[in-house]
């Protein structure tokens, strides 16, 4: 026995597999294949235990959602009692002569003892309950079903915007967003698939109509015809096994219908419908009262049968004085800590009184709370979504979620992005009116309120949306209030990325680089560095506008020079030598020639002179003119149309770009290994000539 083991598929997940396929199996059986009185007996028995089953499932169901199996289980129920019809009437018509035994006891059960063996009683009793299960409670459920499908459709947008706003501002996290968002999705695909199992009930009901009436006439034929039977033995044998038959299959799918309508019709809370129908019912003591004061006064009425009346209004009195007590507690138990002691002590501070600041702010003055409310129609938190996506895309590693506040401090129409609790950059926008940006090159003047695009300082106007056309055709670039914020939050994300790049996204680059490369990355790190010195080099990359989407030329250069480097700035230096063509394809999209600046060749044999004798700092008489010939240059530059990048020696470039950052962020700084050989270099203006 130590030797021997169960197969995959017969152990507990796959016996659970299985049971789908062998019901199915179960039912072909019993449409090809005679069955034994006693095998239906048992399949009876199973049927209605099994409607029994769903049926006290459904009610201690608290959410739909929570029983999704059930438009399956419908299905499979119904085929199930079909399948037993069939092989009923087999067995009903074949040896249905022989007596009411024929086809098994629990048919002969409810032919003789639920109808009292009287197949007019029957007839009655099963029409009653098709009636029943199909215009009433099948019915009422496929409607419900129908119209839940309808809303469910129809809110689902909705839910997906308000999902994605709780995930833009950091409420949830990814795996809460997609966990509610495949909730959504099967909450409208539930209610479809019960609208259309609703269908199968229906079919069942007319079906088993049908089918006793086969049974009936089928048996006068075989009685009469084959058996020699008189009409009136014939007649009364086969109807009390054809409505027998009937009432036991009609019994469980009227019973399985209810628990349909439980399901689609209740609404979801923390409870489950018997714990919500005592609780709600039977809550109010006021209308126990009143309830046993009307049905008293009905039992108190001259020829009115007194004692069930008087006796339920006394239990209905009880159950008042109950209630009452149970809300007179419920009230105690809340004014109880309305008076604490009077010498209570104040609370100590704790660490959950420290809150965390948040990586990435907006706040928002009231007026500008439509725009990021999507009930309202606000478009900013797509937009806010699109800008980490772009910047994800471009940059290479992912934005942290930028959480989104009103604040009343703020002017009505302003707003403020922050970094780490520190304002990085602020504005003011107009929900309702549109920005008109003049590009330099518009065809006439506009009536609005003259601003400032406040991420690139152009000059623009607020105006009317009836405005836009007009303002289109004179040439300025139209953008609503959330385009102005978005393209504003943009512009301080990328230039504050070195600042957003931690630790925490330098670890997820790296497992996510790892995917493809394993081998690679536990080769850097932290075997010839560590995780603080990589985060230094590709911050020192951002800082100057270099992206960081190939993560693997990076991570490779490093391991090569890791060895012998351990400075971040001269790592950094290696690195950008390796991204050079990838630099270059940043700053010159077009392949044509580089037109770029230089420096005039004294100007730079003083400045590596200043470099070899150990200078970090340029002399201020020097620094001034550099400063200022190099503004110029860029100015004249940019008037051209032309990226403003200087070209120096490989030695002065970390130096250069120090200095000028700061005065001249537009400008960068490139060095001459970092220009691919294939690319032609153009000198349209030099820096320190006279």
């Amino acid at each position: 026995m130590n030797g021997f083991a169960l197969p995959a598929w017969l152990k507990v997940g796959g016996a659970q597999a299985l049971a789908a396929p062998a019901l199915i199996v179960l039912m072909l059986g019993m449409m090809i294949l005679p069955l034994p009185p006693i095998l239906l007996d048992l399949l009876f028995s199973f049927n209605i235990a099994l409607s029994v089953i769903i049926l006290m499932t459904s009610l201690y169901t608290v959410k739909p959602l929570d029983f999704m199996a059930f438009p399956a289980v419908l299905l499979m129920s119904t085929m199930l009692r079909l399948s037993l019809n069939v092989a009923s009437t087999r067995v009903v018509l074949t040896d249905g002569h022989t007596g009411a035994g024929a086809a098994g006891q629990v048919i002969e059960a409810f032919g003789h003892f639920l109808i009292g063996g009287n197949y007019t009683v029957g007839i009655v009793v099963f029409v009653i309950l098709t009636i029943i299960n199909f215009t009433v409670v099948t019915k009422g459920a496929g409607r419900i079903a129908e119209v839940g499908a309808r809303f469910a459709l129809d809110a689902m947008p909705g839910k997906q915007m308000a999902i994605d706003a709780d995930l833009n501002a950091g409420l949830i996290g990814e795996a809460d967003a997609r966990a509610r968002r495949l909730e959504v999705s099967r909450e409208a695909e539930f209610y479809g698939a019960m609208d259309g199992a609703s269908k199968y009930v229906r079919g069942d009901a007319i079906a088993g109509i049908i089918v006793t009436i086969v049974n009936i006439v089928g048996g006068l034929v075989v009685g009469m015809l084959q058996h020699d039977m008189v009409f009136d033995a014939a007649l009364k044998n086969y109807t009390l096994l054809a409505i027998g038959d009937g009432l036991v299959a009609q019994i469980p799918s009227l019973v399985i219908s209810i628990a349909a309508g439980v399901v689609v019709s209740r609404v979801a809370n923390e409870q489950d419908v018997g714990s919500q129908l005592v609780g709600q019912l039977f809550a109010k003591p006021q209308v126990l009262a009143i309830t046993a004061a009307i049905i008293g006064g009905f039992g108190l009425i001259p020829g009115m049968p007194h004692l069930p009346f008087l006796l339920l209004a006394v239990l209905l009195g009880f159950g008042a004085k109950w209630a009452q007590r149970r809300v007179a507690e419920r009230e105690q138990a809340v004014e109880a800590p309305a008076a604490p002691p009077a010498t209570i002590e104040a609370e100590e501070a704790g660490w959950q009184d420290i809150v965390p600041v948040d990586t990435l702010g907006l706040e928002v003055g009231f007026r500008l709370i439509p725009l990021v409310d999507a009930a309202q129609g606000g478009e900013l938190l797509k937009r806010i979504k699109g800008v980490r996506r772009k910047f994800a895309q471009e940059v290479g590693f992912l934005a942290p979620p930028v959480h989104i506040r009103d604040n009343l401090e703020l002017r009505p129409g302003g707003y403020r992005i922050t970094l780490k609790g520190v304002e990085i950059g602020a504005g003011e926008a107009h929900a309702s009116q549109f920005m008109a940006i003049d590009p330099g090159m518009v065809g006439g003047p506009l009536e609005g309120e003259s601003t400032t695009d406040p991420a690139f300082g152009l000059p623009a106007f607020w105006i009317e949306e009836a405005r836009r056309a007009h303002a289109q055709a004179l040439g300025y670039t139209v953008v609503d209030a959330s385009t102005v914020i978005a393209t504003h939050l943009n512009h301080l994300v990328t230039r504050h990325a070195a600042e957003l790049l931690g630790r925490s996204e330098v670890q997820q680059l790296l497992e996510h680089l790892e995917r493809d490369t394993p081998k690679l990355t536990e080769d850097l790190v932290p075997k010839q560095m560590s995780l603080s010195a990589l985060q230094k080099v590709l911050q020192n990359l951002l800082a100057e506008g270099v992206h960081i989407r190939d993560m693997r030329t990076i991570v490779e250069c490093l391991c090569e020079h890791a060895p012998q480097a351990k400075d971040p700035a001269d790592l950094t230096e290696a690195v950008r030598a390796a991204l050079g063509r990838a630099i270059v394809q940043q700053l010159f999209p077009a392949p044509a020639e580089l037109a770029v600046l230089a420096l005039d060749a004294p100007l730079e044999r003083v400045l590596m002179g200043a470099l070899q004798a150990g200078g970090s700092a340029l002399e201020p008489g020097l620094a001034d003119t550099l400063s200022d010939q190099a503004a110029r240059a860029v100015q004249r530059q940019e008037q051209s149309g032309l990226a403003a990048v200087l070209l120096v020696p490989a030695p002065l470039r970390p130096l250069l770009s120090r200095f000028l950052r700061r005065s001249l962020p537009q400008l960068s700084v490139l060095s001459h290994s970092e220009v691919p050989e294939s690319r032609n270099v153009r000198i349209t203006a030099l820096i320190g000539a006279q």
